[in-house]
C-alpha cells in the first residue's frame, strides 16, 4: 500500500478524531469523550504502521502530533499531583491498613505489651527499667522529665529553635520507622525485634519517669504526639511483616516474584508510615515542648487517638466499595 492509498483509506477517520480532540480541547458541550479511547487506540495503530512502512517524516510527524493531543487528554488527569496525594490520603491508605488488619493488631500486640508489662514493673521493681535504660539514659529522663520548665530550659539549650527539635525529631523517628520496616527482610524476625525493643525501652522510659521524675511533664509532652509516632511506626512493622511473610509462605509463587508483590502491597503502608512520622515531628517541635495548660494538652492528645481510630476505620470505605 502507498503513502496516498494509506491516507485515503484514513483521512475521514482521522479528520473525525481531530474534530472530536479540538472540541474536547476547547470544552465544548457537545463533544462525546466516549469514543475517544477507541479512536486513540486506532490512531496508535495507524501511526506505528506508519513508521513500520516508513511512510515519511510528514504523515508520521502529523500522526504523532494527533496521538500526542489524545494522550494529553485521556491522561491529564493522572498528571494533578494533588489529587494523587488526596486520594491516597483519603482512600489508599486506611484501605491498605485494613486490608492488612491482622498484621495491624498482630505489630500492636508485639509493641504494647512488654512497653506496658515493663511499665508496671517500675512499680515494683524500678531496678529493671534502671538496668534497661542505663546510667545515661536515665540522666537524660532526669534532665527532660524534672519539671515543665526545667524541660523548656533544657530543649532551648540543647535545640536552640522549634525547627532544630523538628529536625531531631524527624531524624530519630524515621530512623526506628526505618529500622522495623527494613528487619522485614529477615523473615520478619528483624521487625519483631524492633517492635519489642521499642515496646521495652519506651515502656522503661514512662516507668521511670512515673517512679523518679515529674510525670506530668513527660504525659504532657509525648500526649500530642503519641498517636502519630506510634502508629506510625506500628504501620512501618506492618509493611516489614508483609515483606517477611512472603518469604516465609510465598505459595505458589517463586520467592522473589513473591516478595516483589509483597514490595508492591506494602508500598503504601510505608508511604503511610512517612507521612506520620512527618507529622509527629512536626506536632512534637512545634507543639509538644509549649507550656500550656495539661488539660489543653492531654484533650489534644486525646483527640489524635480518637482521630486516627476513624480515619482508619472509615476513611474510603465508599471509594472502595464503588471499586
Amino acid at each position: 500500500m502507498t503513502v496516498g492509498d494509506f491516507e485515503d483509506r484514513n483521512r475521514e477517520r482521522w479528520a473525525e478524531y481531530e474534530r472530536l480532540v479540538e472540541d474536547l480541547e476547547k470544552g465544548r458541550k457537545n463533544a462525546d469523550a466516549s469514543g475517544l479511547p477507541r479512536r486513540f487506540r486506532e490512531l496508535c495503530i495507524d501511526l506505528s504502521l506508519a513508521e513500520f512502512r516508513m511512510y515519511g517524516e510528514r504523515l508520521e510527524g502529523r500522526l504523532n502530533e494527533l496521538v500526542i493531543r489524545g494522550y494529553e487528554l485521556l491522561y491529564r488527569h493522572r498528571r494533578t499531583g494533588w489529587e494523587k496525594i488526596a486520594r491516597f490520603l483519603v482512600v489508599e491508605f486506611p484501605t491498605a491498613v485494613r486490608r492488612e488488619w491482622r498484621l495491624f493488631w498482630l505489630c500492636n500486640l508485639v509493641f504494647w505489651l512488654p512497653f506496658f508489662v515493663v511499665m508496671l514493673s517500675a512499680r515494683h521493681d524500678i531496678q529493671w527499667v534502671q538496668a534497661i535504660l542505663g546510667a545515661d539514659g536515665m540522666a537524660s529522663m532526669d534532665a527532660m522529665y524534672g519539671g515543665r520548665e526545667q524541660q523548656v530550659e533544657h530543649l532551648r539549650e540543647q535545640y536552640g529553635a522549634n525547627f532544630m527539635m523538628f529536625g531531631h525529631y524527624i531524624r530519630n523517628n524515621v530512623g526506628i520507622d526505618f529500622q522495623t520496616f527494613a528487619g522485614g527482610i529477615v523473615a520478619g524476625v528483624g521487625t519483631l525485634f524492633f517492635l519489642v525493643f521499642n515496646g521495652i525501652y519506651m515502656g522503661a522510659a514512662a516507668g521511670y519517669v512515673n517512679e523518679a521524675c515529674d510525670p506530668e511533664s513527660f504525659w504532657t509532652f509525648v500526649s500530642g504526639h503519641s498517636s502519630y509516632e506510634l502508629l506510625g511506626m506500628v504501620v512501618a512493622g506492618m509493611a516489614g511483616m508483609r515483606l517477611g511473610l512472603s518469604l516465609l509462605c510465598p505459595g505458589r509463587l517463586p520467592r522473589t516474584r513473591a516478595l516483589v508483590e509483597a514490595a508492591r502491597k506494602a508500598l503504601p503502608l510505608i508511604f503511610g508510615a512517612m507521612m506520620l512520622t512527618t507529622l509527629a515531628a512536626v506536632v512534637e517541635g512545634f507543639w509538644s515542648a509549649r507550656l500550656l495548660p495539661s488539660e489543653l494538652k492531654y484533650g489534644v492528645g486525646i483527640a489524635g487517638w480518637v482521630l486516627h481510630a476513624a480515619y482508619f476505620l472509615l476513611a474510603g470505605r465508599r471509594a472502595g466499595h464503588a471499586a
